[in-house]
């Protein structure tokens, strides 16, 4: 039975309907257009805005502050992250310069030792030239990120589950030690169709748009959802003066990848699931990390964490190491070897030599990015088909 609320709450008036995550993942930021009825928001592809007045205009002055099309995307990825609002950016890459624009001299900042390489080469080789201090901890042990905040310190970045080893952070336990200091977290892998960080404690989610947001391999986004209005300012602020706000027609296709969002992940997950047991069970390989698996480290964490559904990532290793596992991402025929995640089709990388190429070999075998671990991004095909393929390639890297 659908439920009313009494309060503005989720994006929704007060006293319409609580509406479910697949209906807001539809609806939200979106209407039919004034002008003609259109179902699909138009792409406002414009530079400007013909103002009534000086000083009076239909809220929208100049694309790089604000375009209708971008603004619909943030308004739904706000709803569906519970926040109170949202800025899109032109790159994942680019959200994370301005969440660390959020930052001055003298500052400090947590981040996982595991995360996209792209985030400590962007903190280490810009950031830290204006006086940024950057730590990097094991976010999966509360008590080693307790024991690093100083009086300095401003913000914890997380990804959980992090790239590439899966492994999870509890976004509630860490919440609980932050104090003062904003809890970031990269909502990437999940979504807010199998994790709300907001819901656990997270003060701002942070997202590759370009990932499952959107799922089809045809843009180049981020966004950065927040739960206090001020961090909301600070960053809309950030977004208008640094220029790098999302494309109008970049948003139009994340908008139209969102309703299906859902679906998607529900697919990608199970599809995972099953490729992560047929992987298990092979003589040939030699560690499987998901998090739908009882072997899984943390599956305790998992469940309580994000249920019953793991998301479309995996990774794993063959026996025979790093020269195995290059065969056999040379000899896949349906999956491709690919650089994205998170899309329709199955893709495989090496994170050795390229997701994380960046990261020193010392630090990424502390994070136990071993150099034959290959990171598998499970997409939507028929599933037995992608364990085909996974299975021939597997026998030409191992014989």
């Amino acid at each position: 039975m659908t439920t009313i609320t009494t309060t503005r709450q989720n994006g929704k008036r007060k006293g319409k309907p609580d509406l479910g995550f697949a209906t807001k993942a539809i609806h939200a930021g979106q209407r039919p257009d004034p002008t003609t009825g259109a179902i699909s928001l138009p792409i406002y592809q414009t530079t400007t805005y013909a103002q009534e007045a000086v000083g009076v205009n239909k809220g929208f002055t100049y694309s790089r502050t604000g375009n209708p099309t971008v603004s619909a995307l943030e308004e739904n990825l706000a709803v569906l992250e519970k926040g109170v609002g949202a800025a899109c950016f032109s790159s994942g890459l680019s959200a994370i310069t301005a969440l660390f624009s959020l930052l001055s001299n003298g500052d400090h900042a947590i981040i996982g030792n595991v995360v996209y390489g792209g985030t400590p080469r962007l903190a280490d080789n810009i950031f830290s030239r204006f006086g940024i201090k950057f730590s990097y901890v094991d976010t999966a042990d509360v008590d080693a990120v307790k024991s690093e905040i100083k009086g300095n310190t401003k913000l914890i970045l997380i990804e959980t589950p992090a790239n590439p080893t899966l492994k999870l952070s509890d976004i509630q336990a860490l919440s609980e030690i932050k104090g003062e200091v904003k809890l970031v977290v990269d909502n990437t892998f999940y979504t807010p169709a199998i994790q709300i960080p907001i819901d656990l404690g997270a003060d701002i989610v942070i997202h590759s748009t370009t990932k499952y947001i959107e799922g089809h391999n045809t843009t180049i986004g981020g966004a950065i959802v927040t739960k206090s209005k001020k961090d909301l300012e600070d960053l809309k602020y950030i977004q208008n003066a640094a220029g790098s706000i999302a494309a109008p027609f970049n948003s139009w296709l994340t908008i139209r990848g969102l309703k299906t969002l859902d679906l998607r992940m529900k697919k990608h997950s199970e599809n995972a699931l099953a490729i992560a047991e047929y992987l298990e069970s092979h003589p040939k390989v030699s560690k499987v990390l998901y998090p739908g698996l009882s072997s899984f480290p943390q599956a305790a964490l998992a469940r309580k964490q994000h249920h019953s559904v793991h998301g479309g990532m995996l990774s794993f290793e063959l026996k025979g190491g790093v020269k195995a596992g290059l065969k056999f991402a040379s000899s896949l025929s349906l999956i491709s070897l690919a650089e994205n995640l998170g899309a329709v089709e199955t893709m495989v990388t090496h994170p050795a030599t390229m997701t994380h190429a960046a990261m020193s070999r010392k630090s990424r075998l502390a994070a136990g990015i071993t150099d034959g671990l290959i990171r598998v991004s499970v997409g939507l095909e028929d599933v037995d088909d992608v364990i085909s393929d996974l299975d021939q390639a597997i026998k030409k890297a191992t014989t």
